[in-house]
């Protein structure tokens, strides 16, 4: 019996290992072939790039960068040709997919800090110590949500977007206005998800739920009010307000960042995995209370002592010895993961444009 015991303990660490591994490769080569290049042509080319803010965010300036030409060409077709708007839909959609597949195990690491104020390595130890059966527990409530997420964000930007400025180029204003809607959008339709996966992460919360069938037959115990305000929306007021300035930030500064970068001649790629990575890390981080706020609000389960949302910031800022560094502990991790994340889903979004747009037009 010990030697099972043991042989199955040795399996078990071996898988671990060799999960953290292919994790730790897979990283290194993303950073190694795409971050580290587009930041140093970022550092030489950022005289450049102020030099040209007041054109690029001017509203009269005709800017004739490649991703500009892009938008100019599709914003231009007939109004009867809905294909290229319903695309927005789908390429958001899968942009967001391959992202979050890629970087949930980040995720997962930080979410553990935000939960135990722990540091990186007692966060890793933790999952070590739970096993790799349980290292991609929770992924398909963020897989699913993330592929609506994008879906939402990009579709309905691109609609609303289309409402408010028919032609372009399309001011600041209007790409704030449509960042803001669709995140407004995006928190209703997707709050419930962020609820599941949040409780399926924390790792207290294993024995008493071990799967989203649970959790969801704990939510519908309640009545209709319960449901709504202790279980599926709980803590939806950070989630908006979250969602909505993180999509107005993002959407309003990300198609600058890349016409002003496209201009210096750079890879088509580069711009916007560069403009994906600096919008996602300035917003994450600036966020980032409001994350650890909605990760600690959504954690609690069940009728007793469940603190409102005073009582829940509160908290969060008493447990973290009132000290704002201390909040914002996992930050080295939100970097990473929220420049991996939208830098990916950034480029992969405007690859997949780019390659639809001229299928098109081989075709017409």
């Amino acid at each position: 019996m010990c030697s099972v015991e043991t042989d199955g303990e040795v399996r078990k660490h071996l898988s671990f290992f060799f999960l953290i591994l292919f994790i730790k490769t897979t990283m290194a080569w993303m950073l190694n072939h795409f971050i580290s290049f587009y930041f140093i042509n970022l550092c030489n080319n950022l005289w450049s790039f102020f030099y040209l803010y007041p054109v690029v965010f001017s509203m009269e300036e005709q800017n004739h960068s490649p991703g500009k030409e892009l938008q100019h060409r599709t914003r231009a077709e007939s109004p009867g040709k809905k294909s290229w708007h319903s695309q927005a839909y789908a390429l958001g959609a899968v942009s967001n997919f391959m992202s979050t597949f890629l970087t949930f195990p980040i995720y997962k690491v930080v979410f553990r800090q935000q939960i135990h104020a722990v540091a990186v390595s007692e966060a890793v130890r933790q999952l070590w110590h739970e096993g790799p059966q349980y290292f991609y527990r929770g992924i398909y409530p963020p897989l699913l949500s993330k592929t609506l997420q994008g879906t939402l964000l990009f579709g309905t930007y691109d609609s609303l977007l289309c409402s408010l400025s028919p032609v372009g180029p399309h001011s600041l204003r209007h790409r704030w206005a449509a960042g803001l809607m669709s995140g407004v959008v995006e928190a209703v339709a997707l709050s419930p998800f962020e609820r599941v996966q949040n409780v399926l992460q924390d790792g207290r919360k294993q024995a008493r739920f071990p799967s989203t069938v649970s959790i969801l037959k704990e939510f519908n115990s309640y009545g209709l009010w319960g449901r709504l305000s202790l279980g599926y929306y709980r803590g939806f007021w950070p989630v908006l307000l979250r969602n909505s300035l993180g999509s107005a930030l993002y959407f309003s500064f990300k198609d600058p960042i890349q016409d002003g970068l496209a201009e210096q001649g750079l890879p088509h790629w580069v711009p916007a995995l560069v403009s994906g990575s600096v919008n996602g890390t300035i917003t994450c981080l600036v966020l980032y209370p409001l994350i650890v706020l909605v990760a600690n609000m959504q954690s609690h389960v069940g009728w007793q002592s469940m603190p409102s949302l005073w009582a829940s910031a509160q908290d969060v800022w008493d447990t973290r010895g009132r000290k704002v560094f201390l909040i914002y502990r996992g930050g080295s991790l939100v970097i990473l993961r929220s420049s991996v994340t939208w830098g990916l889903t950034t480029a992969i979004h405007d690859f997949l444009q780019r390659r639809s747009h001229s299928r098109k037009e081989l075709k017409d």
